[in-house]
């Protein structure tokens, strides 16, 4: 087995690429120890000491490293545990499934206004379709969080999370994206 191994815009961040589906539907991101317990993969990243972030997506794994850690001295282990995980064909998650792991859904957090549905699907549409794809290129993702009085509200994942071009990804790419198409977009927001 071969992992390729990706860059992100974030430099405490690489994109790991098994060759193999990593998650069937959805994603996850685990920013703690205490939350890798989940699963046992992010659960030993974070046990190499280095690691402050796991994200699963659909055929990738990004891992983050702590400020002043080295990828020069992580990413062999890194590597190895990855390797290991996936010949082995060990389950992602404790129990051997993902149930009881609250996966990020499309539902809004701030009490989407039903008069504005038609517009709320316009933008959930470009997310899906336009944005999300791109993000994923870069080892992380984006959840729609909300649209109220023209700010659409958006949570950055994985290696979009602290990425020091995360802001202008949001208010220079998606911002303008969605402006451009859907006119009562006024703002976007980082929820």
């Amino acid at each position: 087995m071969f992992i390729e191994t990706e860059t992100t815009p974030n430099p405490a961040t690489l994109k790991f690429l098994p060759g193999e589906l990593v998650m069937a539907a959805g994603t996850r991101e685990f920013t703690s120890p205490e939350e890798a317990e989940a699963s046992p993969l992010a659960q030993a990243l974070f046990d190499l000491g280095d690691v402050t972030g796991v994200f699963y997506g659909r055929d990738f794994v990004s891992v983050t490293i702590a400020p002043g850690a080295q990828w020069a001295d992580v990413k062999p282990q890194v590597l190895s545990l990855l390797l290991d995980h996936f010949v082995s064909a060990a389950p992602l998650f404790v129990g051997g499934s993902a149930s009881g792991i609250a996966v990020p859904g499309e539902d809004a957090d701030f009490g989407d206004d039903p008069a504005d549905a038609d517009v709320v699907a316009q933008i959930k549409d470009l997310i899906e379709t336009r944005v999300r794809p791109a993000v994923a290129n870069d080892g992380g993702d984006i959840v729609y969080r909300g649209f109220r009085e023209g700010v659409v509200y958006l949570q950055m994942q994985g290696a979009c999370s602290g990425c020091p071009s995360s802001t202008a990804t949001l208010k220079h790419g998606i911002e303008s994206l969605l402006k451009h198409y859907v006119p009562e977009v006024t703002e976007v927001r980082a929820a």
